[in-house]
């Protein structure tokens, strides 16, 4: 059973930074691509940003973009999320997620990110 477990969420103000950690319970080259979603009240999940484990490479949402980094720890097959100048938009339930090679998507339980002043 796959786990992904979600830390780093919490209150921070308007042009404040937070880093968001995703723990996998296997290596992350298991999964096709490792992401950040959100969700605001009212709203649909979103993807904020995605990294393709095998390629490296990455796609953020546009209104995150030049904010926001994803990164990755192989050895800790551990995923990060640094959020720098948060806006209050910025405030949802932030999602871990790995996509398998197949069908499969796997969720972690969230985490809260609330921008406030």
């Amino acid at each position: 059973q796959v786990q992904l477990v979600e830390s780093g969420g919490g209150l921070v103000q308007p042009g404040g930074s937070l880093r968001l950690s995703c723990a996998a319970s296997e290596s992350i080259f298991s999964f096709k691509a490792m992401g950040w979603y959100r969700q605001a009240p009212g709203k649909q999940r979103e993807l904020v940003a995605r990294m393709f484990t095998s390629s490296g490479s990455t796609n953020y949402a546009d209104s995150v973009k030049g904010r926001f980094t994803i990164s990755r720890d192989n050895a800790k097959n551990t995923v990060y999320l640094q959020m720098n100048s948060l806006k209050p938009e910025d405030t949802a339930v932030y999602y871990c997620n790995a996509a398998s090679w197949g069908t499969v998507n796997y969720w972690g339980k969230g985490t809260l990110v609330t921008v406030s002043s």
